[in-house]
């Protein structure tokens, strides 16, 4: 049976849907995986085109808010940032809560080197942080 994974963060528009895209990516045959925020927007271009340059396609994923999975049982519930550890409502069912928590990058309109780099840099802890987690496999 596939465990559950939830991972949460604010806006839902860059951490938790790059570690959606990793879990999925490494652990499709034990892992389904979700990602919801708090105050979900839309999920960044940037961190869109960064995935895809180690190619993991996050493109068809969508930013969601946290109610849509309050009544849903998680294996694991995994909070990517400060404000969503401490917003994190109860799950039902035995579920694990883990934080870890990454940068947030920069929320420029404007895709400069230095903020390419940022996210390229937050995209590799998180890639080696979920795909080296017990959850892929």
């Amino acid at each position: 049976m596939k465990k559950r994974v939830l991972i949460l963060c604010t806006g839902n528009s860059c951490r938790s849907q790059m570690a959606e895209g990793v879990l999925k990516h490494y652990g499709a045959d034990a892992v389904e995986a979700y990602s919801a925020g708090s105050e979900p927007s839309s999920v960044n271009p940037t961190a869109i085109r960064v995935m895809d340059e180690i190619g993991i396609d996050i493109s068809g994923q969508r930013s969601k808010h946290l109610r849509e999975f309050s009544k849903e049982n998680f294996d694991y519930v995994i909070t990517v940032c400060d404000n969503a550890d401490r917003a994190c409502p109860a799950f039902p069912g035995p579920v694990k809560r883990l934080h870890w928590p990454f940068p947030d990058p920069p929320h420029s309109r404007e895709v400069t080197g230095e903020v390419l780099a940022e996210f390229r840099r937050i995209r590799d802890l998180i890639h080696v942080q979920f795909k080296a987690s017990a959850l892929t496999g």
